[in-house]
């Protein structure tokens, strides 16, 4: 995101500066819809109204503290109006709710509380108009020449689309593909993503010249890097910029991205979310929250373990390996919905709908997933996690890592009570590709607030699923 940050300074600066416009008139006509036009009672007017006009100060760093809290100030992928307006809706209500909080603290305004109301529906109302008024302004400065690249893409197979595909994604940084350059000939003179191939790599002098390109994006594939110097030595006399981009896509995936060793580039294809603090912050919300759940789901474990006592003879747990961060096996316990010696003639199978080796409280159990409780204590031990990729047995590892792509990389995160798979509906007898894409989704994106979301999802929706057997 370093390329869209730089060349968007102008688009975000632009947007603050109108931002404070809207905020402004919103307090404004605000002012005047309580005090002047006095809709829905009389207004009863203090010697202390020029605070109103103060007040602007501390609005505008709300604002724009919040817009710097929430992204808005910064560059977005193409979206459709209602996705916007709920963004500004997210905007305007944690900085009004900011403001209403802060006067708590300060006793010596007295303000009107329904001017707050108004002001809350002008800014909807007035930064939705900005925002068009924004686009209107850098496009009309893209047409007349200002901040506006002309992107020639040398490369017109996946590689080089993709590119044009991000490019396109944000408008704003004036970006504009002029077309492509092949190794093809075949294919000069045909329209792909986003463009027309102009010509070959041979072609790229006069086409520099002829379209005015003022950015090299090279994106070849592996097997045509033979051709990147002799591309390079035809670049030496002109004055465009430069970028070479590896033909990695389809290898980076597990927070990828590019590093730096003292001055040395480095390409990280993958690594585990959980470094440095990370991995103490997430930690000690498993250490404080499984705490507290056990705390409070004690005295229905107790139940439990009687009515599975008394449901059938045998243990109260069942004990079984599972396989977890960095391919560490622990045992992992559950409430025993099973009967006894279930897997003596099926071997290692999944549990399946209407399966006839559970016991009388399984179903009941199994379906509520109140079988799971014990895994608090895993949690609390350090061999699970309250949220992340749900643990699988050696033996089914060994199956899907040689079938399904990128199932190992699960295991860069440490196995979790509850996921991102299993509160979408990803669960028990469901498509394991599904469950893989919804883990690997989860890695990427890891964060504690993440994980706070996943939680309450599993109170919400996730605790009764009709595919946990």
């Amino acid at each position: 995101m370093a390329l869209i940050r730089k060349h968007s300074q102008v688009y975000s600066t632009v947007v603050i500066v109108f931002n404070i416009i809207a905020v402004t008139l919103a307090w404004l006509f605000a002012y005047l819809t309580r005090f002047e036009l006095e809709l829905f009672s009389p207004a009863i007017r203090t010697p202390g109204e020029i605070m109103y006009l103060y007040s602007l100060l501390p609005i505008w760093l709300v604002f724009y503290a919040s817009s710097r809290i929430l992204g808005h100030s910064q560059l977005l992928k193409r979206h459709t109006p209602t996705s916007e307006y709920f963004s500004i809706l997210q905007l305007t209500s944690l900085s009004v709710l900011i403001l209403t909080a802060g006067t708590f603290f300060y006793r010596d305004f007295s303000y009107s509380r329904i001017m707050t109301v108004y002001f809350w529906i002008f800014c909807n109302m007035f930064l939705l108009f900005s925002h068009q008024l924004v686009r209107l302004f850098i496009k009309e400065a893209h047409r007349r020449g200002f901040g506006l690249h002309k992107v020639l893409v040398i490369g017109s197979g996946e590689l080089g689309q993709r590119v044009v595909q991000r490019l396109n994604m944000y408008p704003e940084i004036g970006f504009t593909v002029v077309g492509y350059l092949t190794r093809n000939p075949e294919s000069v003179g045909s329209d792909i993503e986003g463009g027309k191939v102009l010509g070959l790599y041979e072609d790229l002098n006069r086409t520099i010249k002829e379209h005015d390109v003022s950015q090299i994006f090279i994106a070849l594939p592996l097997n045509a890097h033979d051709r990147l110097q002799g591309i390079l030595a035809s670049l030496e006399e002109e004055t465009v910029d430069i970028k070479l981009v590896p033909d990695l896509l389809s290898y980076l995936d597990l927070h990828s991205g590019i590093e730096d060793l003292d001055g040395m580039p480095l390409i990280n294809l993958t690594e585990s979310p959980l470094y440095g603090w990370n991995i103490l912050v997430k930690r000690a919300s498993d250490i404080f929250l499984s705490g507290i759940a056990i705390l409070i789901t004690l005295p229905l474990m107790f139940l439990i373990a009687i009515v599975v006592k008394l449901g059938s003879r045998g243990p109260l747990l069942y004990k079984q390996e599972r396989m977890g961060l960095d391919r560490d096996i622990f045992i992992m316990y559950k409430f025993r919905s099973m009967k006894i010696g279930a897997e003596n003639q099926t071997g290692p199978v999944w549990a399946k709908e209407d399966d006839d080796r559970r016991t009388s409280v399984g179903s009941f159990l199994r379906s509520t997933s109140l079988d799971e409780l014990p895994q608090l204590f895993n949690v609390l031990m350090g061999q699970m996690s309250l949220v992340g990729p749900r643990p699988e047995r050696p033996v089914f590892v060994e199956q899907f890592k040689k079938s399904i792509p990128f199932y190992m990389h699960r295991l860069k995160m440490k196995a979790g009570l509850t996921g991102w798979a299993q509160v979408n509906g990803w669960r028990g007898n469901t498509s394991l590709e599904k469950r893989i894409e919804f883990d690997l989704y989860y890695i990427n994106n890891w964060s504690l607030l993440f994980d706070i979301k996943i939680l309450f999802l599993t109170i919400w929706k996730g605790l009764i699923n009709r595919h946990a057997y």
